[in-house]
């Protein structure tokens, strides 16, 4: 494997923290294909073996993965697709809103066994469309807390039990902080989607009767509390308050640093907890807290997509790798090296031994933490699962990220925060 940079243009666009060009083609007309995955949590080595392998058995493609950051995926991927100068390939997040732009793998797939096998996610790539395949889910996700027994144990305060509110949570770990000294009691990451499962465990229903995305009574309690926690003191001034915009930021190293016994993040960080803290302290996934409403969570997660050419060959070969990423040999390995949830019904059912795979029995036990919140979720909140498949999901996303920042600024009231998310949606989700 050799690096190589990314042409000057590409990446003053792409922000690409680096380019790992997988193969060296032997023949000058090799499809050339182009990868952008972001690397945060240690998957582009993993893709970078698998693709290795594809080569072995299709010299004639040549890839070149281009690592970058998430925000390069969130923000920047769309308007590069618009402008026509995007990748080939892509693990994606905002799966419903780059519909228009994804190759159909339905002539590459067995696309009977492909319903049997993604059927429950296919839906978010499609974007309202009744049909097409347009994906490889490589990761279903959920999102979660993350808790420092360690610290717990040292403050002497009980770990809420299953079924206890953000409310109990929030005494609990503030608590903690007081006896330990830590910086805060609770982090989130600066995420629209991750406050939105606690927004529903307050009853918040994203979709009015026709379908359409609103703002209740559910949204703004959470909101509030929201805003209570970070002007007390609970919620560091860090990470929602201090970056601009709709930016995304996590609180991985205020966790792994033990600036707080408990981080709201979700299934795609285990590994990464697992490899950042060692054996620092002991730390697990706990149900996640409840409200009047339930105990929401939102699914998820990542996809590896193709996206469209006017080149049909380079086209052709971007989708047929999509296509044999996600036969069950592949699947398999991927969920279990990633440490990722399988979006692959079999796959779910059988379960996957994630220990055999170097996770330790902590990080094992977290997934399985992680998939029962994610089915008690489709009990009581259901409309988690339509809001993730909603393509214009991310406007409302964004505008609470933008706008409830801003309240807890003190930049607006929480009623100007809510006029601003609901001006936002209506003019460009509805």
């Amino acid at each position: 494997m050799t690096f190589t940079q990314i042409p000057a243009m590409r990446r003053a666009v792409a922000g690409s923290v680096s380019a790992i060009a997988l193969f060296s083609a032997s023949s000058a007309l090799a499809v050339e294909l182009d990868l952008m995955i972001s690397d945060v949590d240690g998957k582009a080595n993993i893709i970078a073996e698998f693709a290795e392998r594809y080569q072995e058995v299709n010299p004639d493609v040549e890839i070149t993965l281009n690592a970058v950051g998430y925000n390069v995926i969130r923000e920047q991927l769309p308007i590069q697709m618009e402008a026509g100068t995007g990748p080939d390939l892509a693990f994606v997040t905002n799966l419903g809103g780059l519909n228009p732009y994804y190759v159909d793998l339905t002539p590459h797939v067995d696309a009977e066994a492909w319903e049997a096998a993604y059927g429950a996610v296919l839906p978010w790539y499609r974007a309202g469309a009744p049909d097409g395949i347009y994906g490889f889910h490589t990761e279903m996700t959920v999102t979660g807390p993350y808790v420092n027994l360690t610290m717990f144990e040292e403050a002497g305060v009980e770990v809420p039990a299953d079924g206890a509110t953000w409310e109990e949570w929030a005494e609990a770990t503030a608590q903690v902080m007081d006896e330990t000294g830590a910086y805060a009691a609770m982090v989130m990451d600066r995420s629209g989607h991750r406050m939105a499962g606690p927004a529903m465990s307050y009853g918040a229903a994203y979709f009015d009767a026709d379908g359409n995305m609103v703002i209740d009574e559910g949204f703004r309690t959470f909101a509030q509390l929201m805003i209570d926690w970070h002007n007390d003191g609970l919620m560091p001034p860090d990470i929602w308050p201090a970056v601009s915009g709709s930016k995304y930021a996590n609180g991985n190293e205020m966790f792994f640093n033990q600036d707080t016994p408990f981080y709201m993040s979700g299934s795609w960080n285990t590994g990464n907890v697992q490899n950042n803290v060692g054996d620092k302290f002991d730390w697990t996934v706990v149900p996640v807290p409840c409200g009047p409403a339930g105990c929401g969570v939102m699914p998820g997660g990542a996809g590896l997509v193709a996206f469209q050419s006017d080149d049909p060959e380079k086209e052709a070969a971007a989708a047929q790798f999509v296509a044999w990423m996600g036969e069950e040999a592949q699947a398999r390995e991927w969920y279990s090296r990633t440490f990722a949830i399988p979006a692959h019904a079999k796959l779910q059912n059988e379960g996957l031994d994630y220990v055999a795979a170097g996770a330790s029995e902590q990080v094992a036990e977290g997934l399985t933490a992680f998939t029962k919140m994610a089915a008690r979720a489709a009990e009581q909140t259901p409309q988690a699962y339509d809001l993730q498949g909603d393509p214009k999901n991310f406007v409302i996303f964004n505008a609470t990220t933008q706008y409830l920042a801003a309240a807890m600024n003190g930049e607006l009231t929480l009623d100007e925060a809510i006029e601003k998310i609901e001006e936002e949606v209506a003019t460009n989700a509805n």
